[in-house]
């Protein structure tokens, strides 16, 4: 995992500068590669490829690694940048003497074996790439020619890499089960007699969890499973051009769809799910209950430091059929509403949502529970922000060079996030509850606004033809 802090390159200063031991440049250039105060700011890819590439003597800083194997992809495949690292590994440095070349692979080995751990370990999902698995293989044996622990330890990290490739294969595998599952139960509520039907069945949240300190605990479980599983590479990809001589085994093409695109997806389940549960109910009291719980839930999510359930949680409840059921509204106390609503106001740039990310960032780098360690960012605003960051600033300067302090801040933002997903959920699985917000069905948006109308009456003409086309298209379904 790479370092999270200080995120500032950490680099030898120039050998060759003045001889005035008071005087420092402020900015040097050596090696293809431009510092300023000793941090790295632009070079050429070559140079910044060259830099990847240890020696006998020399290791790149792991936040260097990092930011350079995180933000290369914009620029490169990742299978030619493994070809290039492989070559300058070892081939650069033959000399045609076996001998000679034995000792060399020998003496760099471990430090080849320590990048491709780093590589394989933070970005696992490059190695779905047949070319990339090749080339591990292949450095697999030309190692073995020089030295047989750095063979073993190889070996050792495909078969770590195979057994992470099988469980995220799996785990996909099961995101197409449950959605598919989902997509098969979606009730078609043609009126009264369809959506009594369903509260018959007695199929609500309230039914399955009354607790919403339990609830808010089983949305974080959901919300911190699928956030492990999103690879740090997913926030850069969206930028990187597919190119016309991708083919079917190439980097890009490879997956059917992004975890990341999967976790989007689960939030707008969430809120349809919200929205559903309160217009579900015929009775008003029962659609109060329902309000009255999710905004306990909400609040519980706030506290946990789960701002994605409770992001969308708002969203649900804010959603035209909810925010219509004017006498719903008025049996509960919309106090702690209103209260979380300006915790995650839009104005400012989310102000105070970013503030209350502050705190619990703090909180987690200080924690002394597993609890407390617990960051889950709205994540929609997490992928805007780096959207931002990558559409403000130039990926290349004029002279050609990569623009490396922007990827510094771009690695920066990653980084934090995967300190957030690698924290382990500490709360209890309620699997019945679980299976239920994961599969339950959830209403569509026509559905929901025809359920809305029938719990409480269109109020002018234009909500009654409304409701009319609503029950002549659904009812033909």
């Amino acid at each position: 995992m790479p370092q999270t802090t200080p995120f500032a390159a950490k680099f030898t200063p120039n050998p060759y500068g003045s001889s005035h031991s008071h005087y420092k440049p402020v900015e040097e250039s050596y090696g293809g590669l431009i510092y300023h105060d000793n941090n790295l700011v632009s070079g050429s890819l070559e140079a910044l490829i060259q830099h990847l590439v240890p020696t006998v003597d020399y290791y790149p800083d792991r936040s260097y690694i990092f930011t350079f194997l995180l933000s290369s992809r914009l620029f490169l495949h990742p299978f030619e940048l493994m070809s290039r690292v492989c070559y300058l590994c070892v081939e650069h440095h033959r000399v045609g003497d076996p001998q000679i070349d034995k000792k060399r692979i020998r003496d760099i080995a471990p430090k080849i074996v320590q990048l491709l751990t780093e590589w394989t370990e933070t970005f696992p999902y490059d190695f779905r790439d047949e070319r990339m698995m090749r080339s591990l293989k292949e450095m697999t044996h030309r190692l073995a020619f020089g030295d047989e622990l750095s063979r073993r330890a190889m070996q050792r990290l495909i078969q770590r890499l195979l057994r992470k490739l099988t469980i995220l294969g799996q785990y996909e595998e099961s995101l197409v089960t449950s959605s598919t599952a989902a997509a098969a139960a979606v009730e078609k509520p043609g009126g009264v007699k369809a959506k009594q039907h369903v509260v018959r069945r007695e199929e609500c949240v309230l039914n399955v969890c009354d607790d919403p300190f339990i609830l808010a605990q089983q949305l974080t479980h959901i919300e911190m499973e699928r956030l492990s599983y999103i690879g740090p590479e997913e926030f850069v990809q969206a930028f990187a051009q597919k190119r016309p001589s991708d083919n079917h085994k190439s980097f890009f093409s490879k997956r059917r769809a992004s975890n990341f695109e999967a976790y989007i997806e689960w939030f707008n389940r969430l809120s349809y799910l919200v929205a559903t549960e309160i217009c579900l109910p015929i009775k008003k009291k029962h659609r109060a209950r329902a309000l009255e719980f999710f905004i306990d839930v909400a609040r519980e999510c706030f506290n946990i430091g789960n701002f994605n359930s409770l992001m969308a949680i708002i969203t649900g409840m804010n959603m035209n059929p909810v925010s219509r059921l004017k006498k719903t509204w008025g049996k509960v106390n919309t106090d702690k509403f209103e209260i979380l609503e300006h915790q995650m106001d839009p104005s400012n740039n989310f102000y105070n949502y970013r503030t209350a990310l502050r705190g619990a960032t703090q909180r987690s780098a200080t924690a002394h529970t597993a609890r407390e360690k617990i960051v889950i960012p709205f994540f929609s605003l997490f992928i805007k922000d780096i959207y931002f960051l990558n559409e403000g600033c130039a990926s290349r300067l004029p002279n050609g060079h990569i623009n490396f302090e922007k990827f510094w801040e771009l690695a920066k933002q990653v980084s934090e996030f995967l300190s957030w997903r690698q924290v382990i959920c500490p709360f209890e699985r309620d699997r019945k509850t679980l299976q239920y917000l994961i599969s339950v069905s959830v209403f569509t948006e026509d559905e929901l606004q025809l359920a809305s109308y029938e719990s409480e009456g269109p109020e002018n003409n234009l909500e009654r033809d409304t409701r009319r086309s609503l029950r002549s298209s659904l009812s033909r379904m």
